[in-house]
């Protein structure tokens, strides 16, 4: 395996510009996850380190070695398709030998590492059926078990599980995450589905509009989003925000109809700077007679919980709570927002420390 280096990568598209300087470092063994809404240079950015994209501005190195002008096939790279990319008229057995055929490896060879893949992916009893023969996560599997044979120096997943249905995409992300466990392999996956990016990654490189927003590991991005676009999109439900400004005498939030919510702390902002708080769902505090009071507009029964739909402080609030008997629709109950998990944020969408 081996590490990838990132620096200053840029794409444009004649007059447009897709990636805007991204700047990255994959160590070896490491299981990296891209993530971002469609169109913010994560597929890009993974089809210039397999080659299949060509780098407008920066350097890519696999292993220490610059590939810019490597052709794919010279990059020593695997990748996994959303398609799967199958030949119908192969066997599995076909499929995942295909790469060490071209290349002319032994027949043991062959034998030997298509075994040990099949036997890695529960795929044993499958090796002589064709595609059409497969359900959709059997040929995930030869997808990956094709990569595996060739033992390349980085695994590339672009988006693999989305044409999956919700259930075999649990399945699925339990098998990638135990593969990557057991052969440690260098590995960039890309995906919009946050909680994917969030069970799979050593770390997490959120993406907005060709940039980088924030690098870190899943809790990170979780407990401390750099920006409103990673607090926004990290987490499901989504983190709720209110606008405001900020009171330093005080140390509280000011919002909607003068409401004072305090902070708990001093933060490096200006008194009256207008500011956003966010908190997330699971930490609103509901009930109690204290708080806020929060007319109930929605109740969604998850089973696992139950998920408010309130208003609050002039905007929209969602609450999680683990209790199944709670507030109905057209009550009002009450809310309590704790100091110690609200995040505020400037003017400019960032962090306040």
């Amino acid at each position: 395996m081996a590490s990838i280096d990132i620096a200053a990568i840029r794409k444009n598209y004649g007059s447009i510009a897709v990636l805007h300087g991204v700047d990255l470092a994959i160590r070896d063994g490491e299981f990296v996850v891209l993530v971002g809404p469609s169109g913010c240079g994560k597929s890009t950015l993974l089809r210039m380190i397999a080659g299949l994209e060509e780098i407008s501005a920066g350097e890519i190195q696999i292993g220490g070695q610059r590939v810019n002008d490597l052709e794919p096939k010279d990059r020593d790279i695997a990748m996994v398709f959303q398609s799967y990319a199958l030949y119908p008229h192969m066997t599995v057995a076909g499929n995942m030998s295909y790469s060490l055929r071209l290349r002319r490896a032994a027949k043991e060879l062959i034998a030997g590492k298509v075994s040990a893949a099949a036997a890695t992916l529960g795929l044993e009893n499958l090796l002589e059926r064709r595609p059409r023969a497969l359900s959709g996560g059997q040929r995930q599997r030869v997808a990956m078990g094709r990569a595996i044979v060739r033992a390349p120096k980085a695994f590339l997943f672009d988006e693999p599980l989305s044409n999956l249905d919700a259930r075999l995409r649990e399945t699925m992300r339990g098998e990638i995450k135990r593969l990557h466990q057991s052969l440690g392999a260098t590995s960039i996956y890309v995906t919009h589905d946050q909680i994917e990016a969030m069970t799979l990654a050593d770390r997490i490189v959120a993406m907005n509009a060709g940039l980088v927003q924030q690098v870190g590991s899943p809790l990170d991005l979780y407990d401390r989003p750099a920006n409103l676009f990673v607090a926004g999109f990290i987490g499901s439900p989504a983190m709720n925000m209110f606008g405001g400004t900020y009171c330093a005498e005080e140390r509280v939030f000011v919002a909607h109809a003068n409401t004072r919510i305090p902070l708990g702390r001093a933060y490096a902002c200006a008194n009256g700077a207008p500011v956003t708080l966010g908190i997330r769902p699971e930490h609103v505090v509901v009930g109690g007679g204290q708080g806020i009071a929060a007319p109930v507009d929605l109740v969604e029964p998850t089973g696992f919980g139950t998920i408010l739909h309130l208003r609050a402080l002039g905007a929209d609030l969602k609450a999680f709570t683990l209790e199944r008997k709670t507030a109905q629709v057209g009550e009002t109950t009450t809310v309590t927002l704790p100091p110690e998990r609200l995040h505020l944020f400037d003017a400019e969408g960032a962090r306040i420390a």
